[in-house]
């Protein structure tokens, strides 16, 4: 069975080097030393969310936090292409399924996307409150699935801010992938870039407009298809992004 892996915060790992220790407190500390009982002599990671990760047995458990006894120390690369799921809001949680799933078969960055369709609207406090509950997903979801690296969340974008981000990766010698019942192309087939990023654009359950998606279109996305079923806001992305993630190599 693989080993727990608790959270730190992005840099605190930088100094720390094989054969040292490291005090894992505060939260995680707690939720590894009490709420799991983790004792000494058990292997535990530790990941700091943006690629290290410490391997290492439990030293010892004190009231400060867990003391991690460093075996090594991997740093794991940023990779080539960025997979980036533009997910549309979505009733029902819908949208967080979506993310949760999406962070296990390995996306890197989320986009909320208020979609001309969709019910849920994110503004003003709401949005602020709603994107925080979507970095506790995936956070929750990296842990999860023992990943060293957790997916950005960035903020929410309208359908203009939309065309203006497929515009930008589209010059930067990136793909846009629209997900469309209606397409031809099949995204197992679609070229895909040796490096930049890949998005993947998934509306929310009363689908992409027309208007909506040739503005996309003519921004540079290209409309593709996953298989001959309509799937779920919730299932659409993250089976796309296992697709992807398989037709990179990551999972070779």
């Amino acid at each position: 069975m693989s080993a727990p892996v608790f959270l730190a915060e992005p840099g605190t790992l930088d100094a720390v080097a094989e054969g040292g220790t490291y005090l894992l407190d505060g939260t995680e500390g707690r939720h590894a030393g009490v709420v799991q009982r983790r004792g000494p002599g058990e292997r535990v990671d530790v990941v700091d969310g943006a690629g290290v990760r410490l391997v290492g047995t439990v030293g010892a458990v004190t009231s400060d936090g867990v003391l991690v006894q460093v075996q090594r120390r991997v740093v794991e690369p940023d990779p080539p292409v960025a997979l980036v799921l533009v997910q549309a809001l979505a009733k029902g949680d819908r949208d967080e399924m979506a993310i949760e799933a999406a962070t296990e078969v390995g996306v890197d960055v989320v986009v909320p996307w208020q979609a001309e369709r969709s019910i849920v609207v994110w503004r003003g406090e709401r949005a602020a409150k709603s994107r925080a509950r979507w970095l506790g997903t995936v956070r929750a979801a990296a842990k999860q699935s023992r990943r060293a690296r957790v997916p950005d969340v960035e903020v929410a974008l309208d359908g203009r801010g939309l065309v203006d981000r497929v515009s930008a990766v589209v010059a930067a010698g990136g793909v846009v992938l629209v997900l469309h019942e209606e397409a031809t192309e099949p995204i197992a087939a679609t070229s895909l870039p040796d490096t930049g990023e890949c998005l993947v654009v998934v509306g929310p359950e009363g689908g992409i407009g027309d208007g909506e998606l040739g503005r996309l279109v003519e921004a540079g996305a290209r409309a593709v298809r996953l298989g001959p079923h309509v799937l779920r806001t919730s299932t659409a992305g993250p089976v796309a992004v296992a697709l992807l993630a398989e037709r990179l190599g990551r999972w070779s």
